[in-house]
């Protein structure tokens, strides 16, 4: 949708939001089923929703601050399940990649606030762990989520390369560490061991001793490779996620849903790139997202790689992702949006979102009157983490003048014509 209200959000706070622990008035914005609301914020969660006018900055928290979202819609924020911090933004340098823990930091931060401002509040960062490549990405990675706190929730996935037979020994004993350092998430690629059922069982094993999350990549090319990993990730807490899974979707139609049944029944969370593949996966295809939820799978949306050797024009969008779902996989805009937002939220361990009061102030206004056309032309934005508006984009489109803009009373963003 092109911009179509003149208005910039107003605000009588920096971006940060307010200062001493205030209160955060949203003013004015609408929401997906067509009313128009305040909202205000309060200690991180909404405090209350009240029809426009209604609401006076201050509530509990006292002091207040009022942001003006006339001609917003108000989403829950979105959330980013599937990065690859180490890598991101490298694609055209000269050389090889720099994994020291300085140059990883700065990429690793950079690509998170790039994140951010499209609306992602919560990130998950893939990060390689071996024998030759050791800790430093991952020591960069760390460096980065404690630098963007109160910004933006990272957290990272340790990937180790190979963990059985000989070499695997070495692969364990990096991933523990890994672990000890601050990873959040055991991961990998158990498609590229040369004992892929042997290296799932010792993600589990691993994760399972620290009570943590498992999120492996694979292809899904194999569908009895992935009924394995099913039986064997079933039940398991805090649960297990897998993607891209894009060779899915070539299978025989009732391979593929029998499949389907099975990571249903397991519990298995399926993370799909529309965006495209990334380092640790195939890039050709995107899994089925609508058998998938069909049979009943969580199914999350990623970016995947952010301009990076995989795909050097990534642009690492949430809101692009639910676009290309809504407009090559036949998903309505409500549930292409969600994949991204409540699901991919879910596929991180995070609470549920819901412009009501109570729920977390984890908050994406865009532009526009309608989902529809958030998904399509979604230019202005404002981005609200633990109930502070921590990033901002603005944009104006302008054309020169020309009689018919006035007889059909078009939408008009700019006070006048072109110089």
């Amino acid at each position: 949708m092109p911009d179509s209200q003149p208005q910039q959000p107003s605000h009588s706070s920096s971006p940060s939001g307010p200062a001493g622990g205030g209160s955060l008035l949203l003013a004015g914005a609408r929401l997906t089923d067509g009313r128009t609301v305040d909202v205000r914020l309060c200690g991180g969660r909404i405090e209350a929703v009240g029809t426009a006018g209604s609401l006076a900055a201050g509530g509990a928290c006292g002091t207040g601050t009022r942001v003006d979202l006339t001609g917003y819609l108000l989403l829950p924020a979105p959330a980013e399940p599937h990065a690859h911090a180490d890598t991101a933004l490298t694609a055209g340098r000269g050389g090889p990649v720099s994994y020291a823990p300085q140059d990883v930091q700065r990429r690793a931060t950079e690509a998170a606030l790039h994140a951010l401002g499209h609306g992602a509040t919560a990130l998950r960062a893939h990060v390689r762990v071996d024998d030759v490549q050791g800790l430093g990405a991952l020591t960069g990675v760390l460096r980065a989520r404690r630098s963007l706190r109160g910004l933006a929730e990272l957290t990272t996935v340790a990937m180790p390369r190979v963990l059985t037979g000989t070499a695997g020994a070495e692969g364990l004993a990096v991933l523990r560490d890994a672990l000890k350092m601050g990873a959040g998430v055991v991961g990998g690629c158990p498609d590229l061991d040369p004992d892929p059922a042997g290296y799932v069982e010792a993600v589990l094993e691993v994760a399972a001793e620290h009570g943590c999350p498992v999120d492996l990549h694979t292809d899904a090319a194999d569908p009895a490779r992935l009924a394995r990993l099913a039986a064997m990730a079933g039940g398991l807490r805090p649960g297990v996620a897998v993607g891209p899974c894009g060779a899915l979707g070539g299978l025989p139609a009732e391979v593929a849903a029998r499949t389907a049944d099975l990571l249903a029944a397991a519990g298995v969370t399926v993370v799909c790139l529309p965006q495209g593949g990334c380092g640790a996966a195939d890039r050709d295809g995107t899994a089925p997202v609508r058998l998938l939820r069909s049979a009943g799978v969580r199914v999350a949306a990623g970016s995947g790689a952010l301009r990076d050797v995989s795909n050097p024009v990534g642009r690492g969008d949430p809101l692009e992702a639910a676009y290309l779902l809504a407009s090559r996989h036949g998903l309505r805009p409500q549930e292409a949006y969600g994949a991204v937002s409540a699901s991919a939220r879910a596929a991180l361990g995070l609470p549920e979102v819901r412009v009501e009061a109570g729920f977390p102030a984890e908050l994406l206004a865009v532009r526009g009157d309608g989902l529809a056309g958030a998904l399509s032309l979604a230019y202005s934005r404002v981005v609200v983490h633990g109930g502070r508006v921590v990033a901002r984009t603005s944009a104006v489109r302008e054309y020169g003048d020309f009689t018919a803009a006035t007889e059909l009373d078009l939408p008009r963003q700019g006070r006048g014509g072109l110089p």
